[in-house]
């Protein structure tokens, strides 16, 4: 403390004795301050501040002087960031980010996701059970549980009066929760998905059969690739991508059911967005299990079908719509803009009149109508005669096509293909997936197994084929002489004459009901069936694969109505398969033999289904009608038959035929895989689509 004061002291006497020599220093003549006094040392740090002061200044100035400058600069910033994020928009996978959307990806994802277990039909513990009942050969005291409907749970009820009882708690429980929610605006668009549900199916069924697949994990095991390994598959140097690359698409979705139209849509929005261009998709009815798919695939929906799908419409470049059903979101949408009608392309893949009826108001206000096969076509225009409907341009035909996945996997050229994933090296893997499937569904070689793919309805004519199949089954085989069905081998180095000499010695061999179709020659049937090294083979036992179980599609009685029939021929259906619905189909294709498309009424539009066969080099048996008379090809693809129950004697006599030629069936199944490689690939599909685009851009 003292030391502290002391200083004080002297600080304060410092102090005073600088001050008092203040004057004496300003009036010195010539005489500097000295360095180390206090007074050098203030007036030199007042000069710091100063220069400090200056330079902060200098350059505002600067800055005033140089604003234009500045301003260019500013400028050209915004213009680099303005063009890199219309860019990213316009050409990344992520689209979300940039649209607000990525928030609600999370619960699209969780939606669909429950949405596919509701489509689950059987779970492992029922297949299990079933398999254990097969082997056994229990069918007769046994009823296999086949689960026809979509589920709420992943287990088969053991009981079905307390499952039924929890199904209508959470059924009320859920009516509660949606009556005190938000209510919507009301419009025919907002009430399809009330319109288009079909009856509940019943979660179980006692029926004679057996449920197998899907085989996704064997695929995935044998083929060493999946579906979500795909990058994009645009041909980058086709018309198609320099046509549609940054322009941007509406596609409207009448539902999202595993069946053509809806996969046809989903595949050409995949196309679209490999080959740049920005795709969002309109989904009138949510039904049906491809909801994940559309996410994988990273295909936007947009979560309204009203007016804000309307908004986004008004600033595409093309709107196309793929079904009849679609009528009422294109009447709405022309009425809220009505030079949008010269934007919209109909992709219609409907051939029934009450799809007609419920478009008919629509069809001269759109630009352009584009169908899939010429039978389609001429119905439709023929029904606007007579509604006296003058279309706005003569329709287009964009038939469609097998994609990249099954092309790949059946062993035909594709952009998939690399060099470790060869064409030998798939044709090889589709032998041992074809092994293996048919191996877990209990075949033998010895089994020529017949499948129908679709959804299950009157209109598919599963029952039909059913009755079919249970006759030639059921009927009494007799016993042929092993010295008259010997070999008989036909050498590549004779003549045309001398070849038909020798198929003229197999047809005393076989029966007049042998002849595929009536009134066919035999001569001219085996001179397109058999060719080198040719032979009668013994005959094999037939079995039939339906689908697809579960679809959003199938009609309820329909399917009781199948159960019955087959409870009605216990025996026989020991031989009837059945498979659910699903989008991983290769290995089912590779297992078959035969395909059969039954479509009645005025046949299949054109039949997906019947090209994808024909890829895998399967013989198909169709009606003559619709689609499948311009795709099979009789006696060179397949055999054809009538429509309706007059058609079921002839469809047996087929069935029949190929049970006892082998190599028959495999001469048909090479030729139609040769059509598919020449006219039903997806650079076919895509080469109409660009005549389709070009149209409707053209005059807008």
């Amino acid at each position: 403390m003292e030391e502290i004061s002391n200083r004080g002291e002297f600080l304060g006497k410092s102090s005073l004795r600088s001050a008092a020599s203040f004057k004496s220093t300003l009036s010195g003549s010539g005489r500097s301050t000295p360095r180390n006094s206090p007074t050098f040392r203030r007036l030199n740090s007042g000069r710091t501040p100063r220069r400090e002061g200056r330079t902060s200044i200098g350059g505002a100035l600067w800055l005033r002087s140089n604003r234009v400058l500045l301003w260019l600069l500013l400028i050209t910033l915004w213009a680099y960031l303005g063009f890199f994020v219309q860019s990213r928009w316009a050409h990344s996978d992520k689209k979300e980010e940039f649209s607000g959307f990525g928030g609600r990806s999370i619960d699209m994802d969780s939606d669909a996701e429950q949405g596919e277990r509701r489509d689950l039909i059987a779970t492992d513990n029922s297949l299990s059970a079933m398999n254990e009942t097969f082997r056994n050969e229990e069918w007769n005291d046994k009823s296999v549980n086949v689960a026809l409907a979509k589920k709420e749970d992943n287990s088969v009820p053991s009981d079905p009066k307390t499952s039924s009882k929890k199904r209508s708690k959470r059924s009320a429980r859920s009516s509660r929760g949606k009556s005190r929610g938000r209510r919507k605006t009301t419009s025919k668009v907002e009430n399809n998905d009330v319109e288009e549900q079909e009856p509940e199916i019943p979660n179980t069924n006692s029926t004679y059969g057996f449920l197998v697949g899907p085989f996704d994990s064997i695929e995935d095991r044998i083929l060493e690739w999946s579906p979500e390994k795909r990058s994009g598959t645009c041909n980058r140097k086709g018309d198609f991508a320099r046509l549609v690359w940054s322009r941007r698409f509406i596609l409207i979705f009448h539902e999202l059911s595993m069946t053509g139209a809806p996969l046809s849509m989903m595949e050409l929005a995949t196309e679209l967005l490999s080959c740049g261009a920005t795709v969002s998709a309109v989904v009138l009815s949510k039904k049906g299990g491809l909801m994940p798919e559309l996410s994988r695939r990273r295909i936007k929906v947009l979560e309204d079908k009203a007016d804000s799908s309307f908004k986004t419409a008004m600033k595409a470049d093309l709107v196309i719509a793929g079904s009849a059903v679609c009528a009422s979101w294109i009447e709405q949408y022309i009425e809220h803009f009505p030079a949008g009608a010269s934007q919209v392309a109909w992709w219609i893949m409907e051939n029934r009149r009450e799809y007609f009826d419920r478009s008919k108001d629509v069809l001269n206000r759109v630009k352009l109508l584009v169908f899939l096969s010429e039978s389609q076509s001429k119905q439709w225009q023929k029904w606007c005669e007579e509604e006296s409907i003058k279309l706005r341009y003569h329709p287009e035909l964009v038939p469609l096509s097998v994609n990249d996945e099954l092309a790949f996997v059946a062993g035909i050229p594709s952009t998939l293909n690399t060099p470790s994933f060869s064409t030998e090296k798939m044709i090889e893997k589709r032998q041992l997936l074809r092994d293996s499937v048919r191996k877990e569904m209990g075949l033998t070689e010895n089994d020529m197994l017949v499948m129908s793919l679709s959804s299950i309805n009157p209109g598919k004519g599963q029952l039909l084929l059913l009755e079919s199949a249970i006759s030639v089954i059921e009927e009494p085989r007799p016993l042929r002489d092993d010295k008259k069905m010997k070999k008989l081998n036909i050498r590549e180095g004779l003549s045309t004459l001398a070849r038909r000499r020798r198929i003229r010695k197999m047809l005393p061999l076989l029966k007049d009901d042998d002849v595929p179709l009536k009134g066919a020659s035999k001569n001219s049937l085996k001179r397109k069936q058999v060719l080198s090294n040719n032979q009668v083979t013994m005959e094999q036992s037939l079995k039939v694969l339906i689908g697809s179980v579960g679809s959003k599609s199938n009609k309820a009685d329909y399917v009781k109505g199948l159960l019955s029939f087959l409870e009605q021929h216990p025996n026989s259906s020991k031989s009837v398969l059945w498979t659910p619905a699903t989008t991983r189909i290769a290995s089912l294709y590779s297992a078959a033999d035969v395909y059969v498309i039954n479509a009645q009424g005025l046949g299949e539009t054109f039949g997906r289904v019947t090209i994808e066969a024909m890829a895998f080099g399967l013989p198909v048996l169709g009606t003559d009608a619709g689609g499948t008379q311009e795709i099979v090809e009789n006696n060179v693809t397949g055999l054809v038959h009538p429509v309706g129950r007059q058609g079921n004697e002839v469809l047996a006599r087929n069935l029949r035929f190929l049970l006892k030629n082998r190599l028959a069936r495999k001469q048909m199944g090479m030729e139609g895989r040769k059509k598919v490689q020449s006219m039903y690939l997806k650079q076919h599909m895509y080469k109409k689509f660009v005549e389709v685009i070009v149209r409707c851009m053209r005059s807008k």
